[in-house]
């Protein structure tokens, strides 16, 4: 079996003195992992194109249990967020959700598009860090089946007005009189959300926040993520150490 297909590197890990094991989110096959003969030598045509972070057009084959990369050509390399420590931790923290939600062997093209739409604002500086991290991590968890039930009050079924409450632990939204616990949102973080989980992927971006409220967002999507994936994040726990220290 041979296929060809557009991806971008989340992960690679050297094997012997010149080959490695790429994890690769694709657009028709999700998530490919695959050896890659002699990518580490200079010489090789695959070398830069599988390493992480890069977004190329692959032709892998299969070989008895496994795949192999039999070419691979660069067409986006994101170099410019190894300049950067922030941006390059949030960058392979995306990386580590696509490899963590997204599935294997099937069409995974929203997964794709989310991913390099947000790692292009990121090296360009289009949206605030904590604007693109909220909005990976709840639109990724909507497109693997664990989007939240932002609607209306879960209890009494009234929209809130004002100020309402998500309980984390249901993935509900509650008004004030209903829910007197849990984490406080206001209108427009409640909003948001609502946003990032069912917009148009061509409208995902187009919504503002106030500072303070892209904090919590951020805060809040993050601890709503933990709680839904058994993933261990450990660009999540690099980045979010940059910012205590």
């Amino acid at each position: 079996m041979k296929f060809s297909t557009d991806g971008l590197v989340l992960k690679s890990a050297d094997v012997g003195e010149s080959d490695r094991i790429i994890t690769v989110l694709t657009k028709d096959y999700g998530v490919v992992r695959a050896f890659s003969n002699g990518a580490k030598k200079l010489r090789n045509s695959k070398q830069s194109a599988t390493q992480p972070l890069c977004y190329s057009h692959f032709t892998f084959y299969q070989s008895r249990d496994s795949y192999v990369v039999d070419d691979a050509r660069s067409i986006e390399t994101f170099f410019r967020l190894r300049d950067d420590i922030e941006k390059l931790s949030l960058a392979q923290y995306f990386c580590e959700l696509a490899g963590e939600l997204a599935p294997e062997m099937e069409n995974s093209q929203e997964y794709l598009s989310l991913v390099l739409n947000c790692l292009y604002m990121l090296v360009n500086e289009k949206r605030p860090q904590k604007f693109l991290k909220a909005v990976i991590e709840l639109r990724m968890l909507t497109l693997a089946g664990y989007m939240p039930s932002l609607g209306v009050c879960s209890a009494c079924g009234k929209e809130p007005e004002g100020d309402s409450f998500f309980d984390i632990a249901s993935s509900s939204v509650y008004c004030p009189s209903c829910k007197p616990s849990g984490e406080k949102i206001t209108k427009g973080i409640l909003n948001a959300m609502r946003h990032i989980c069912t917009a148009p992927a061509e409208k995902l971006f187009s919504f503002e926040l106030a500072p303070s409220s892209l904090d919590r967002l951020s805060l809040l999507s993050e601890r709503y993520l933990l709680s839904q994936s058994r993933g261990n994040y450990k660009a999540l726990d690099f980045y979010n150490k940059l910012f205590r220290e």
